[in-house]
């Protein structure tokens, strides 16, 4: 496990991890969130509508760790849309807790990215876990494109049967 720390902003630090699945291998990285006031409601809890947020940090961060950046990939002409979203919240956040977001690609993209997420507390309960469908596609166009080749090439290393 590598593991990058950053004090910047919101985040605490983030882990890489090449991970085993059902004796598949998958990309993960971890990062932490602390949870801001204003992202609270009435009840003292984490608004549901902030929890897409969190996990678009946590992917943000996760291509990051990778030595690659939604900035590089759109500055390429690739943008990624989400075009499929669920989440399941299972307990609540609460202000200042410290959140910690463990994001997971499971295969190898194609014109597609899958993130699989779940965001656990400070003592480890999972609150709410997420799957994230992102296509690539053409900045000018919108139409469908293929991983970008930068992106697979940091990719492959997690993916060796691909």
């Amino acid at each position: 496990m590598i593991k990058l720390n950053h004090l910047k902003g919101k985040l605490a630090n983030k882990n890489v991890n090449l991970c085993e699945n059902h004796h598949r291998k998958m990309f993960e990285a971890t990062t932490q969130i602390r949870v801001r006031y204003a992202e609270t409601d009435q009840m003292g809890v984490v608004y549901y509508g902030n929890y897409p947020t969190y996990f678009e940090v946590a992917r943000v961060e996760a291509i990051r760790s990778l030595g690659y950046s939604y900035k590089q990939m759109e500055e390429s002409g690739i943008l990624m849309p989400v075009v499929d979203m669920h989440i399941k919240y299972l307990r609540p956040a609460k202000y200042d807790d410290l959140l910690t977001i463990k994001t997971q690609v499971r295969d190898m993209p194609s014109h597609k990215i899958v993130f699989h997420s779940h965001i656990l507390n400070e003592d480890g309960k999972i609150l709410t876990k997420s799957e994230i469908t992102l296509f690539f596609v053409d900045s000018v166009n919108f139409e469908k494109a293929s991983l970008p080749k930068t992106f697979e090439k940091v990719l492959k290393k997690y993916f060796p049967e691909n």
